[in-house]
């Protein structure tokens, strides 16, 4: 290979083949989820004025809408430290117990996935949400016996992607309140794109900004990993990251004009070709693709559903009139039929 077209080394001590932190640090730079932020501006106010950390909070939704930032962002208000933790790191109650006593008066906790907290660890927690105490039990049989230690006052922010796998108790502790984070739309995406690529150095056309927003399936983590991937394609090029590059790069990963990948197009394509549209069960589907059940039914196919090129119906999943159209397809006449509507 030649010098020329060797991929240059980079030094680990020059900034600028190093990506800042594109988290945001204050609330105007926190795009989208106006009413979370009005909600919590008011929280955190009334908290700051009392003298005492903010009532605990719970924020739940699809991955890569926010809620980690949340917690970091609310933490950089209180001038308070973040202790970050997730429910899967969590293995035994001791565990718990060690992250609560070292914690300082004012510290915000986060617990990302708290679905997957161990139940047993759950209901150590309680108290210590309710009532800032740790219970630990020493000992078994007759000669058990239970030590209380008093925690300093301190919030705890959970996170999760799956509410329902919480349990009522845990989920009514959460005081400060539980807010759903909702999908962002194409025009709040721009603007974190915009803003991203000025944090990145990345000068990007209006345009090419529009185009990754088109295909980040309203949500930012994609979006930035988008516009990362569409600069270092635009770098190894030596082109502007413009509309045609960026056109060019995502077509490179597989994402069309909506923000399919490969893989959701193979579902509808299995469903209209192998299946006559449907409808036809989620294993079947999964099967046919090699792939489990759960990646296709929690990864694909809810942006397939939100976008109304899939139907989840009792007899099981059809491809909508607009899948045939998306995909090239001719719309059979007699379809509605077969699928007994």
């Amino acid at each position: 290979m030649s010098s020329s077209s060797e991929i240059p080394k980079i030094d680990p001590g020059t900034d600028a083949f190093l990506d800042r932190s594109l988290r945001p640090t204050a609330w105007d730079e926190y795009i989208g989820q106006e009413s979370i932020k009005d909600n919590l501006k008011i929280l955190i106010g009334a908290a700051a004025e009392r003298k005492h950390p903010p009532e605990h909070l719970l924020f739940y939704g699809p991955p890569g809408l926010g809620k980690t930032t949340l917690a970091h962002l609310i933490a950089k208000q209180m001038s308070a430290q973040l202790k970050v933790t997730s429910g899967p790191a969590i293995g035994k109650v001791g565990d718990l117990a060690s992250i609560l006593t070292n914690l300082s008066s004012g510290d915000i906790l986060f617990i990302d996935e708290i679905h997957r907290l161990n139940k047993m660890i759950e209901e150590v927690l309680y108290p210590a949400m309710e009532s800032g105490v740790l219970n630990i039990v020493i000992g078994k049989g007759p000669g058990a016996r239970v030590i209380q230690l008093d925690l300093p006052p301190f919030t705890l922010i959970a996170a999760t992607t799956r509410i329902a796998l919480l349990s009522s108790p845990l989920r009514s502790r959460f005081g400060g309140g539980t807010h759903r984070l909702e999908f962002y739309t194409e025009a709040e995406i721009k603007k974190i794109i915009l803003r991203s690529a000025g944090i990145l150095g990345v000068q990007i056309e209006d345009a090419a900004a529009e185009e990754i927003a088109r295909r980040s399936r309203f949500t930012p983590r994609i979006a930035n990993q988008l516009l990362k991937r569409c600069r270092d394609y635009a770098q190894i090029k030596n082109k502007p990251v413009d509309l045609k590059s960026v056109k060019e790069a995502l077509s490179m990963l597989g994402i069309d004009e909506i923000g399919l990948t490969a893989q959701d197009r193979k579902i509808l394509e299995i469903i209209i070709d192998k299946f006559n549209g449907g409808p036809v069960g989620l294993g079947t589907v999964a099967t046919a693709m090699s792939e489990e059940d759960a990646t296709v039914e929690e990864v694909n196919e809810p942006y397939l559903i939100q976008l109304g090129l899939l139907e989840r119906t009792p007899r099981g999943r059809c491809a909508t009139k607009k899948a045939y159209e998306h995909l090239g397809y001719d719309w059979p006449k007699d379809h509605q039929n077969n699928l007994g509507i």
